[in-house]
């Protein structure tokens, strides 16, 4: 047996409890029923004010720095982000300001987002697939998006949105396990 994947969940959401919080762990629990995985989920509203003010990697708190590390190491990156002012919040990107440039190269990433309404659904492809393009990500071909009216408060309540859920950890594995069994040769400039 090979070791179990390393999954790392980042919930972009700025309240506790959350439907965005619900559901990257959703996504990441249906992937661990599908393969030996080792969980860690990253919540803006429990370390936002430990990083939110910093402008340089090295004014980080060593307990934020251990997160990034968390992030560029991970097999698969599960991220998810509210609609906020018809993008992901900015304290999501300002987490992502961290990571270096090419510290994200080939690394699958799974995108998700929340808001009030289906309008809202786009922000996968609008706002998160062109940010984790920059990194040169493997975004994965499904993303999950989830309106106010799958949840029951914050527990997800769609037959529909639980069986997207499935098909994305279903469809992610072979990519994650491509990308696992693969090294990335980075050119930095």
């Amino acid at each position: 047996m090979t070791a179990p994947y390393r999954i790392v969940a980042v919930s972009g959401s700025l309240h506790e409890p959350s439907k965005t919080t619900a559901l990257v762990r959703a996504i990441a629990d249906a992937v661990a029923d599908r393969t030996p995985a080792e969980i860690t989920v990253i919540e803006l509203t429990a370390i936002g004010p430990a990083f939110a003010g910093a402008l340089h990697r090295k004014d980080l708190p060593g307990d934020i720095e251990a997160h990034l590390v968390a992030i560029e190491q991970a097999d698969l990156l599960i991220v998810g982000s509210p609609v906020y002012r018809a993008s992901f919040t900015g304290l999501f990107k300002h987490l992502f300001d961290f990571i270096g440039q090419y510290d994200l190269v080939g690394k699958p990433v799974l995108l998700a987002a929340t808001g009030g309404g289906e309008r809202h659904a786009l922000i996968i492809e609008h706002q998160l697939r062109p940010l984790f393009a920059f990194f040169q990500s493997l975004t994965l071909p499904i993303g999950v998006y989830a309106s106010d009216t799958d949840f029951d408060r914050y527990t997800i309540t769609s037959e529909i949105l639980q069986n997207r859920i499935a098909l994305a950890a279903d469809r992610a594995l072979p990519l994650v396990g491509y990308a696992a069994s693969r090294s990335v040769e980075v050119l930095a400039g």
